[in-house]
């Protein structure tokens, strides 16, 4: 694999793991959701899922906006070089501080509640806002991950809430916006939560429909879908009139996550029942949900020798531990490698979203090098983080 041996050649002697991420794949998967729906005005891609500013800017030199969910994020937003009026910020939590900066600048928002309306309220808007709707299509196979269900803490509650009033109320109001949830949620379910908000929004004068994201990776498959294509076909299907309305999307895992792997060296070997296992320099810190809860994710993974060629031989079912410790650490069980040195590299492919950004840090792991593969050359998106930057994070 060309990127990985022209990465191990870039390493020193401190770098046990590396992250790339191929910017080639991620321009070619956000093209795909600009071409599948060529009627939207914003394609605002989901900071949360990967929020290294190269990353970011990257994007948004190729056209795209960016959705923040947190005020920290609309300033790596405004790092990345994305203009105000292409930033969506969608927090659950702003404060009313927080509004009036936002307003200041001119950042698009979504109000999530009936208090978020009343302090916007009293800051007067001069362009139009967002209200988060739930649809409440229910949550979908991964709960955690789910935020359409009935109960859920973001945005109102579609059928308790009576929109045509409140836009009546707040005459600032211009648009509508919706999530379903992420990993977990079939295109079905998709599709059903945005023709719910979207037939709920054709009585009011709308002058914006931010569909959210949600589009699932499989991870076993990236090929078996679900597709870009297929979910703006079905949307055009329920919903009378898509597109008509000025659209905004927000998707972040199906463009990041495919882009991403990376690889580490691994430290030790140990032999014994059930299967041999291999001690790595990431775990649960990089890949938390593949650690925690491995019964709803997956991810996969390769053996290279230390000079980045691919290991040969028989296969057989190995034990895949990072370095933190606790017991769960296991970021592998039964996985079928072929056999493993100490020296030798394991890649865990599509990393690309939701890992960086989640980084843990317990056992106060450095976080490792980023580098980004664009058209045959690697570049340094973020250093790896030494031991003097650690003791300043915790001083």
């Amino acid at each position: 694999m060309e990127p990985l041996q022209k990465a191990l050649s870039q390493l020193s002697e401190l770098d046990t793991a590396v992250i790339v991420h191929d910017l080639d794949v991620m321009h070619e998967r956000f093209g795909r959701i600009r071409a599948a729906f060529p009627e939207a005005e914003l394609h605002a891609v989901a900071i949360k899922a990967n929020p290294l500013v190269g990353v970011l800017r990257s994007l948004v030199e190729a056209g795209a906006g960016l959705e923040a969910a947190s005020w920290e994020e609309v300033q790596l937003a405004l790092a990345a070089g994305c203009l105000p009026e292409r930033i969506v910020y969608d927090s659950p939590a702003k404060t009313e501080w927080e509004l009036k900066e936002a307003l200041r600048i001119k950042v698009r928002l979504n109000a999530d509640n009936l208090e978020e309306l009343e302090r916007l309220d009293r800051l007067q808007p001069t362009y139009p806002i967002g209200l988060r709707v739930n649809p409440q299509v229910g949550a979908g196979s991964i709960a955690m991950t789910s935020v359409a269900n009935r109960g859920s803490k973001f945005g109102m509650p579609l059928e308790e809430t009576d929109l045509g009033a409140l836009f009546q109320r707040y005459s600032w109001l211009g648009g509508l916006h919706l999530h379903v949830g992420s990993q977990g949620c079939p295109l079905s379910q998709l599709v059903d939560g945005v023709a719910r908000v979207w037939r709920a929004g054709q009585a009011l004068n709308l002058k914006f429909f931010d569909m959210g994201g949600g589009l699932a990776v499989n991870y076993r498959d990236l090929e078996a879908g679900p597709r870009p294509e297929d979910y703006a076909a079905a949307l055009r299907q329920a919903c009378d009139g898509f597109g008509k309305i000025p659209l905004i999307s927000e998707f972040g895992r199906w463009i990041q996550g495919p882009a991403g792997w990376v690889a580490s060296r691994v430290e030790y070997v140990k032999e014994g029942a059930p299967s041999p296992m291999a001690v790595l320099h990431v775990g649960a810190d990089l890949l938390l949900r593949l650690a925690y809860a491995p019964q709803d994710w997956f991810h996969r993974m390769e053996v290279f020798d230390a000079q980045g060629r691919p290991k040969q031989g028989a296969r057989e079912p190995w034990t895949l531990v990072g370095p933190l410790c606790f017991g769960g650490d296991v970021i592998g069980r039964d996985v079928e490698l072929a056999r493993i040195e100490p020296g030798d590299w394991v890649v865990v492919h599509d990393i690309g979203a939701y890992t960086l950004g989640m980084w843990s840090r317990h056992c106060s792991r450095a976080l490792p090098l980023v580098l980004g593969w664009r058209q045959g050359q690697l570049s340094v998106l973020k250093p790896r983080e030494s031991l003097e930057d650690l003791v300043r994070f915790w001083s």
